[in-house]
């Protein structure tokens, strides 16, 4: 009896690797921070990366409609990728206006639902 494998559609990889790099820029972001914080230059590190995160996060939600259209499988991937823009989205208006308050909690937030999610999505 021959063994059988399960591959995944190539939409669900592209998901996966999206998720992934999101979850990379966002930890990139927390060492940015850190930059910003003890080099001259570190501000401007920050702030490019944070723009490149919000593009990323939107090509995340492209690409969650996209890998749901197909097959017609579960809405759970759109939704978190239009709740994490809404997020992230804040979180550059926050770090905009200074609003360290908010700014700070909601990056450790990001962060481990980032994390989270990729371990759950790649169950």
């Amino acid at each position: 009896m021959a063994a059988q494998t399960t591959a995944k559609p190539a939409g669900l990889k592209v998901l996966h690797a999206t998720v992934a790099l999101q979850t990379a820029a966002v930890f990139v972001q927390s060492i940015t921070a850190g930059l910003m914080m003890t080099v001259p230059y570190g501000h401007v590190l920050h702030s490019a990366g944070s723009y490149a995160l919000w593009v990323v996060t939107v090509a995340h939600v492209v690409v969650a409609v996209l890998a749901w259209r197909p097959g017609g499988g579960s809405t759970e991937p759109i939704w978190y990728s239009a709740g994490f823009l809404a997020l992230i989205t804040a979180q550059v208006f926050l770090g905009v206006f200074h609003v360290t308050v908010l700014h700070v909690p909601l990056a450790a937030v990001l962060l481990v639902a980032g994390v989270v999610y990729l371990f759950r999505i790649r169950r």
